[in-house]
């Protein structure tokens, strides 16, 4: 028997849609404020991303430091060792702002082609 996934969990997400998002959605996460590796990956669980591995997060959160959109802070743990802390830097903000923009025209564009007829997209 075939069963079909959730299509409300988030686990039902393609690989290729979260691959495609999740740093603009971690620089997102960064910019309401200094955070740490953990609270991003929980913040975007709990609005629906499903899980984001650190394989994929971490790696991610290196490139943006790399980039020069994110700077970093080391600052006491909840009782344990020490976190590394994100913070956007102004040149993040500023790509944050464009590709955030930018994601919004492509999202109204695939959504525009999805749901007209066929016969009026040409």
């Amino acid at each position: 028997m075939n069963e079909e996934k959730d299509r409300t969990s988030p686990e039902a997400w393609p690989s290729e849609w979260l691959r495609g998002c999740v740093e603009l959605c971690t620089l997102r996460a960064i910019a309401d404020g200094p955070t740490y590796g953990y609270a991003i990956a929980s913040g975007l669980e709990s609005s629906g991303f499903g899980s984001i591995k650190g394989g994929t997060l971490y790696p991610l959160l290196t490139r943006l430091e790399r980039a020069g959109w994110v700077s970093t802070t080391w600052g006491a743990g909840d009782g344990g060792p020490g976190r590394k802390f994100y913070h956007l830097t102004p040149a993040g903000v500023d790509h944050l702002a464009h590709a955030a923009s930018d994601w919004t025209r492509f999202a109204n564009l695939v959504t525009d082609y999805l749901t007209h007829p066929i016969d009026e997209r040409h």
